[in-house]
């Protein structure tokens, strides 16, 4: 007589043995364990990181050398012949990390060009707008600067131009120098009016100075 098994009746020889289905549903469940970080999140797509690297050592020498507005940096990288979509993806890495910020950048554009180089409103407001920055944020840096801040920057302009003039001896003299002021002034930025009534005031100064009279 052939002798019994000792399994029970009514499981069969291959149910010990988990199915290729099961086989399938745990090797899908691990990988999708290990292709999660601790949060819960995806691990990065390493072939796209890898794609990103040069990119972004090459954003960061841009950005080291002096800050630059989001536009403008795209243009640089858009040069150096990198792909547009990676582009995109370093810049946005650099935006949630606060390296590259329009608000910011636009704010120290004005403060330093209007302290340093005098530069006006109008001329800044085109300078910004040349670099990508939304009218609304320009608006914003541009608050920084005030009419009286303007004047004042005019004024010293045009004394310290008009301290150039070494003499003036008839009313030609003084024209020719009056237009020189005033196109220094004009090519700052400052309106017509402004620039012409500043100006005047220098180089009346200036005639004092030089105890000379031929307004």
């Amino acid at each position: 007589m052939t002798p019994k098994s000792n399994q029970p009746a009514h499981q069969s020889r291959g149910d010990s043995q988990p199915s290729a289905r099961k086989i399938t549903q745990l090797r899908d469940a691990i990988a999708a364990h290990t292709a999660k970080n601790s949060d819960g999140s995806a691990f990065i797509d390493r072939e796209l990181e890898e794609a990103k690297t040069p990119v972004r050592k090459k954003a960061l020498g841009l950005l080291n050398y002096r800050a630059r507005s989001t536009q403008e940096l795209r243009g640089k990288l858009l040069d150096a012949e990198f792909e547009a979509e990676v582009i995109d993806e370093v810049i946005a890495d650099l935006e949630h990390s606060e390296l590259l910020n329009d608000e910011k950048f636009a704010h120290e554009w004005v403060h330093q060009r209007h302290q340093r180089r005098g530069k006006t409103r109008l001329v800044l407001d085109h300078e910004l707008a040349d670099k990508g920055i939304a009218p609304g944020i320009r608006a914003q840096a541009l608050e920084q600067i005030d009419d009286d801040d303007e004047a004042a920057l005019a004024e010293t302009l045009a004394r310290k131009k008009a301290k150039k003039v070494k003499r003036m001896e008839d009313r030609a003299d003084y024209d020719k120098e009056l237009r020189k002021i005033v196109g220094v002034l004009a090519r700052r930025g400052f309106g017509q009016g402004m620039a012409l009534g500043i100006a005047r005031q220098a180089l009346d100064k200036r005639c004092d100075e030089l105890g000379t009279e031929v307004r």
